[in-house]
């Protein structure tokens, strides 16, 4: 095998057990990783945003937003208002125990980069983060 398709081998067998970790770590929140990362945007956007606005940061049509929100409005996470400016749109807000549950997410997510690179040193970690960005191009 290439070095360069070792790589890619690599790197998509650490994206699996990344995303296992956090599926397993979020399971006991009752939250999927879609709607961790929709709480994501809402606690990053500081504000309510849009149903379209949610989308687009979540680069997802957003017709898949409607069971995002709908399972995290169930489960009290979100709440949806009628956009005061635009009464055709409709606003999503995180609620005080959504943020809270988005809080053991971020967690969960620490916990797993912890497993993966903490056998790493601080500047093993910077380094194959940088490597990852100039391969990502940034």
């Amino acid at each position: 095998m290439d070095t360069a398709s070792e790589l890619l081998e690599l790197v998509h067998r650490i994206s699996r057990l990344s995303r296992h970790g956090y599926r397993n770590r979020l399971e006991p929140l009752g939250l999927s990783p879609g709607q961790a990362r929709a709480l994501r945007e809402l606690i990053e956007a500081d504000r309510p945003l849009r149903m379209v606005q949610l989308a687009e940061a979540l680069r997802i049509v957003p017709r898949s937003l409607t069971p995002v929100v709908d399972a995290l409005e169930e489960a009290g996470l979100v709440r949806r208002e009628i956009d005061p400016v635009n009464r055709r749109s409709t606003l999503v807000l995180i609620t005080p125990r959504g943020g809270e549950v988005y809080e053991r997410a971020r967690q969960a997510r620490r916990e797993v980069a912890r497993d993966l690179f903490g056998g790493l040193s601080p500047e093993q970690r910077e380094r194959l983060r940088e490597l990852l960005r100039e391969v990502e191009g940034e």
